[in-house]
Order: C-alpha cells, then sequence, then structure tokens
C-alpha cells in the first residue's frame, strides 16, 4: 500500500512540475485563465483519485471541481494583468 501510494504521489509530482513549467512568460496575453483551468484539472484528478473508496467518479469530481477554480484563479490573474503595449519594435 505505502509503494502504490508512494508511485502516485511521486507521478503526481512530476505531472504538476512538467506543467507549472507551461505557466510562466506566456507567449500570449491573458492566458492564464487556460493555464490554470488544465493545472486545476489535473491536480484535482489526482487529489479525487487518492481520496475515498470510489476512485474513477472521485477522480472526475475533482478534475471538474479543479477546472473551475484553476480557471477562477487564472481569470482573476489574466483581469489584474495590464495588456502588452505594442511598440512596433524590438524589445
Amino acid at each position: 500500500m505505502k509503494i502504490h501510494l508512494l508511485k502516485t504521489t511521486s507521478l503526481s509530482i512530476v505531472t504538476l512540475m512538467l506543467l507549472s513549467g507551461c505557466a510562466g512568460n506566456e507567449a500570449l496575453p491573458n492566458n492564464a485563465t487556460q493555464t490554470g483551468a488544465a493545472t486545476g484539472a489535473v491536480a484535482g484528478a489526482v487529489i479525487g483519485y487518492n481520496t475515498g473508496s470510489h476512485a474513477g467518479r472521485n477522480a472526475v469530481i475533482g478534475a471538474l471541481l479543479g477546472t473551475a477554480v484553476g480557471a477562477g484563479i487564472g481569470n482573476a490573474v489574466d483581469t489584474q494583468n495590464p495588456e502588452p503595449e505594442n511598440t512596433g519594435g524590438w524589445e
């Protein structure tokens, strides 16, 4: 049981690290909503899968809740960041 939990936790951490690498300086402005939704879905699914006795159902519910929370946080970040100014030259 401990080995299964260790494998699941390790895989979850690696997955979140890979996805969080995409959340850095976005090439497109105002794209934190999509990043937050994707990261929240994965995190919610992993947490839901590891809780309770109905793993599949809990994973789906966790993914849906994680998507909603992640998109909400990402949208708040998008509205706080100012739009980039197009200067027409090299930056």
